[in-house]
């Protein structure tokens, strides 16, 4: 059975490396989408969809579902709760806002209590992949607020990729993003460490990774980050920068709850060196060169067409 993606009327906040194709899959799919991005120029290809194209967070308020996209916990509260935002037209503001940005348990907890107070609900649904892997149709959403808003909203969240995860009420899914991103982290640097360790004993990249992804050990993400470890393509996708934020709010709630986190420590001090060595507009895969220099290793692409295996899926 097909879902009408119709029956509400959705606004779009933040046209990044993420929002644009989160965007575009919603119009692709049918849905009567309206835009808004600080950045009007960035936002307008999407015209060509079908989207109408706004001039302010406020102009979204008469949407019944409003998603928001950005990049910073002071974004999500300027979108949200600003002099311009959702919120600031008396008496009109969406039904449910979905909030997919990775910002702190801080800044969703004042803007939910905004949205509270204005009679709107906060669903945080924070998402697991990159822009490829929303093309791909393998996005994944973990999401916490009402569960009436949820069910209601759960046909976009569907249309967005190929999981969606409710656990609970509140900002729970912010623990469960940062947490996944803190994972996210230590396997990539876990990755780099053993690939360079292949390689200075004379293991081509490429075959060593077609084992690793062959393997019990090998997953997505080995398997999407393989094409920018054997062909050095560090086009960004996930910033070192962001990288640093994620880890950054993980370790401070890991302080909160008295959690022990060793090896996450480890890794946000070699972020933060990977930083220091200007790897700030790349992929956070540049972790491999820093961990071949300090092996003393040259790397050289190994121009082998590799799959990302990333199948499209509708």
């Amino acid at each position: 059975m097909t879902t009408d993606l119709k029956k509400h009327k959705l606004g779009w906040i933040g046209i990044g490396r993420m929002g644009f194709p989160m965007a575009a899959r919603l119009l692709k799919k049918g849905a009567d989408v309206a835009v808004y991005n600080r950045t009007r120029a960035k936002a307008e290809p999407l015209a060509a969809d079908g989207a109408r194209i706004v001039d302010s967070p406020a102009a979204l308020a008469d949407r019944d579902i409003v998603f928001t996209m950005v990049s910073a916990s002071q974004d999500l509260l300027e979108v949200v709760t600003g002099p311009s935002g959702l919120l600031s037209r008396s008496g009109r503001v969406p039904h449910i806002i979905v909030d997919c940005s990775t910002v702190s348990q801080e800044a969703s907890a004042k803007a939910r209590a905004a949205a509270a107070q204005a009679g709107c609900a906060l669903l945080a649904a924070p998402v697991s992949g990159n822009g490829k892997v929303v093309k791909a149709g393998r996005l994944s959403l973990v999401v916490s607020g009402s569960r009436a808003a949820f069910d209601e909203a759960l046909p976009y969240l569907e249309a967005l990729g190929e999981g969606v995860s409710y656990v609970g009420e509140g900002d729970l899914s912010r623990t469960v993003k940062i947490c996944h991103n803190v994972f996210l982290g230590v396997i990539a640097q876990s990755l780099a460490e053993i690939t360079v360790l292949a390689e200075k004993a004379g293991v081509p990249r490429h075959a060593f990774l077609d084992f690793i992804n062959k393997s019990v050990l090998g997953s997505t993400f080995t398997r999407y980050k393989t094409p920018a470890f054997v062909n050095l393509d560090f086009a960004p996708t996930f910033t070192p920068v962001l990288l640093r934020k994620d880890l950054d709010l993980g370790l401070a709630a890991a302080r909160s709850l008295e959690v022990p986190m060793p090896l996450a420590a480890a890794v946000r001090e070699i972020v933060q060196g990977l930083i220091g060595n200007g790897y700030v507009d790349c992929d956070f895969a540049a972790l491999l060169e820093l961990a071949a220099k300090a092996a003393h290793l040259p790397l050289r692409p190994e121009n082998v067409p590799v799959s990302d295996g990333l199948e499209v899926r509708k």
